[in-house]
């Protein structure tokens, strides 16, 4: 606010009076300038009111110095003439009465009266500043008080550094006046004559003076301290320095400042720790006991000899393994998963007959919700041994695996010797969740640092940064999980054995939703086991229409959906149905979210059964084929990915090679376009194995022999007609029996995969192996089409 400023806001405030009565507070010992904060304590009860007044006037208040500051209802004549408008900026009631305010100057006043009742009023009448005229002497005095505020703050004045900043880089010489004032060490009568200045040279001149006093007592109190300092040599501060220190230290052990150190030696002894490690921390323990009670470096040392005490160097979880009795807590605790069942019990197994296992570290890769992490909680559970779980996440620090270094403040062990310590034994189960989703960056690598854990042949002796020993993580059983094999390095892969969770099949969550859904569901929300029940119906529908995933997440969910509000409309006193069927979801689910495909009606032409795998389990494709006048041009839709499409074009090509054998017009594409749909346009897909379905799709238009609807196609296809081997054989079978179909056609090489499907899939459905397209057309097109010997050869 420069003199114009100062000048309008006088003139807003006043309104065009000469004066005005204003909420007045009195100061004892200090002096508020414009343009500055400064903070105030208020006690006397007039003033209190007064504060309180002006708090409900607009926070605004006048503020002038005493000069007396004994007395305390000062008078008019009492006061100073010059004070600040002020406003209250911030304002805090103490516990004593007593209030805290930031007040904030916003121009100089002239108090002519002042009025006692019913609280502290002041009428005051506005104070214009005089305008700046930057003169040579102005200038001067400029240099000259800047010059000897340097020479304070160099002296030892205390003048924090954002205010020291603004003082130097300060070009406005009247406010540099207030801002040193303020700021410096000056008495009640300096501060106000500075101002009650009247012009610029006036102020600058009382400011040079005042900073000179102040210089010569900071040259005075250096030279006395120069002089104490002298009387006392180098001997004499010893002494004083040791007794000192022993009052400090005797202080501190009769308030407890040395704690617990009496049986610390005694923990180390009985920790059970390996001999290096055992002398190491006995070695530790000297030092602390050597160093003063107030050393910083006391509580790090403290607080490794106590992590050394924790880790259980020789505790271990001593179970008598039971195959049969293990077996029931796997089979209790989830339904399926069954290769990773057998490698468990083959693990105890082999502990049972060696007494020590190093072998390989389970992986678990499958997508969400197949039951991952909670098997590993099962797995210890059979095992007698304690569960750790450690979700890695989002890690990005290498330090949170292997620890930092003692030499950082707040330094720690890494989560693996952590998570060893809390569960106080050395050989439990320990789950290290989302390996796929660690991160590095500049920090390091967290992967990398797993190497020597994940490591049988290393990991006897892991390294923690923190502990500077080794630990041996030998006897800890580790499972990781991860929902992608991508994104883990190759030489971590190499350390770990991946079983595969292919994600549950429909007959699969039927059981789990029977056996551990409802109940748990039915349990956690109030409506107690058995008092209500879902029918096989209503939990194939949920499975179908309102979830579509690998897992069993979304499907509790449903579950859990539904008995809230059972549970709501119960406690409101409506009559609920004990057993929820199909009927009841969409009054509790709302629609259906999904549609389930199933086989058509009639055998059609151009259209083939094609099998897809998703991480939800199967799916069936309706290939659609149609032939438009044109040039030959093949249209491809579906949102189909980059394999998909060269298996679309490796079928046409094979068709348009082999269209004599198969009793089709030569030279068809030449006059005609070709167009191949894939429906669920809005689903991305991908892979080969789509491509005899598009070949038989396209034999079927061209030739007008209709397609079985009954019968499905899988297999990828080659540009001689061969039929060659793909994936998630159980997957799509269980599709096709989902969907009704009779019968599927799939490679010859997959034959050995039928082991994985169920039974009751295996009665219900005839399975057709082939090794070119010469087999397959008969077994899917209805007359089997119009071929002749070698049809499956290109023709010249």
């Amino acid at each position: 606010m420069n003199g114009k400023d100062n000048k309008d806001f006088l003139q807003e405030f006043f309104n065009g009076r000469k004066k005005r009565d204003i909420p007045l507070i009195p100061l004892r010992d200090t002096v508020v300038f414009p343009r500055i904060a400064l903070p105030i304590v208020v006690k006397r009860e007039s003033s209190v009111r007064a504060l309180e007044e002006a708090m409900k006037r607009g926070r605004t208040v006048v503020v002038v110095a005493q000069k007396d500051p004994e007395i305390d209802e000062p008078v008019l004549e009492q006061l100073h003439g010059i004070g600040s408008l002020a406003k209250v900026r911030e304002l805090v009631k103490q516990e004593d009465g007593t209030i805290r305010a930031l007040v904030e100057g916003m121009a100089r006043v002239k108090v002519t009266a002042v009025l006692q009742e019913p609280y502290l009023k002041a009428v005051v009448e506005p104070v214009i500043e005089p305008a700046v005229k930057k003169t040579e002497r102005i200038e001067a005095l400029t240099y000259s008080v800047l010059n000897q505020f340097r020479r304070i703050v160099n002296m030892g004045a205390n003048v924090p550094f954002d205010i020291l900043l603004v003082i130097l880089n300060m070009s406005d010489p009247w406010l540099l006046g207030d801002l040193i004032a303020a700021n410096i060490e000056m008495s009640v009568a300096e501060k106000q004559n500075v101002l009650e200045s009247a012009s610029v040279e006036e102020k600058l001149d009382r400011i040079s003076k005042g900073l000179g006093r102040q210089i010569k007592v900071l040259q005075m109190a250096s030279k006395i301290q120069a002089e104490t300092g002298k009387e006392l040599d180098k001997m004499q501060r010893e002494v004083f320095l040791r007794e000192q220190l022993k009052s400090i230290e005797k202080e501190l052990d009769s308030l407890g400042g040395k704690v617990e150190d009496d049986n610390l030696q005694e923990r180390i002894e009985i920790a059970g720790m390996p001999e290096n490690a055992r002398e190491r921390a006995l070695k530790e323990y000297r030092r602390l006991q050597a160093m003063p009670s107030f050393s910083p470096e006391l509580s790090y040392i403290r607080t490794y000899l106590e992590w050394l005490c924790e880790l259980p160097w020789t505790v271990k979880d001593d179970s008598d393994i039971d195959l049969k009795k293990a077996k029931g807590i796997l089979d209790d605790d989830h339904f399926g998963l069954d290769k990773a069942k057998e490698r468990v019990l083959e693990f105890l197994a082999v502990q049972k007959l060696v007494g020590k296992m190093r072998g390989s570290i389970l992986c678990f890769v499958g997508p969400p919700g197949t039951g991952k992490t909670s098997i590993g909680k099962s797995i210890a559970r059979a095992l007698g041994r304690k569960f750790f779980r450690m979700s890695l996440g989002g890690i990005r620090d290498e330090a949170e695996i292997r620890g930092h270094r003692r030499t950082y403040v707040g330094a720690l062990p890494g989560r693996i010797i952590q998570g060893i310590a809390t569960v106080k034994s050395r050989n439990p189960v320990f789950m290290l969740d989302e390996i796929d989703k660690v991160g590095a960056d500049f920090r390091g690598d967290p992967t990398a640092a797993l190497l020597e854990a994940l490591d049988p042949e290393q990991n006897g002796e892991f390294s923690d940064h923190y502990l500077e020993l080794p630990f041996d993580l030998s006897d800890v059983m580790f499972i990781t999980t991860a929902n992608v094999l991508d994104t883990i390095p190759p030489a971590l892969m190499d350390r770990m054995e991946v079983i595969e969770f292919p994600g549950y099949t429909e007959t699969e969550k039927l059981r789990i939703a029977q056996d551990y859904l409802v109940p748990k569901s039915l349990s956690k929300n109030g409506l107690g086991e058995g008092a209500y029940s879902f029918d096989d119906e209503a939990l194939k529908d949920i499975v179908r229409s309102y979830t579509r995933e690998a897992g069993v997440r979304n499907l509790e969910r449903c579950i859990s959906s539904v008995c809230r509000k059972i549970a709501k409309r119960t406690v409101e006193g409506e009559k609920v149905r004990k057993a929820v069927e199909g009927p009841d979801l969409s009054v509790f689910l709302g629609p259906k979210q999904f549609a389930h495909i199933e086989a058509g009606n009639s055998d059609e032409v151009g259209v083939a059964n094609g099998l897809a795998w998703t991480e939800t389990g199967g799916e069936i494709l309706q290939i659609e084929a149609t032939r438009m006048p044109g040039k030959g041009k093949l249209i491809l839709t579906g949102q189909l990915g980059d394999v998909m499409q060269e298996s679309a074009q490796a079928a046409f090509s094979y068709v348009r090679s082999a269209a004599k054998g198969l009793g089709i017009k030569e030279g068809f594409h030449k006059d005609s376009d070709i167009h191949i749909h894939v429906p669920a346009g809005a689903i991305p897909k991908d892979g080969p194995s789509a491509g005899v379905a598009m070949a038989l799709a396209l034999i079927s238009l061209l030739t007008g022999d209709p397609t079985c609807r009954t019968v499905a196609v899988t297999g990828e296809i080659t540009l001689r007609g061969h039929v060659l081997e793909i994936g998630g054989v159980k997957e799509k079978c269980l599709a096709a029996h989902r969907a009704g179909l009779k019968r599927v056609v799939m490679p010859k090489d997959n034959a050995k995969d039928l082991v994985d499907v169920p039974e009751e899939v295996k009665k219900d459905m005839e399975f057709i192996f082939v090794k070119s397209m010469d087999e397959a057309v008969p077994m899917v097109l209805k007359k089997g089409g119009k071929r002749e010997v070698g049809s499956g050869k290109r023709s010249d």
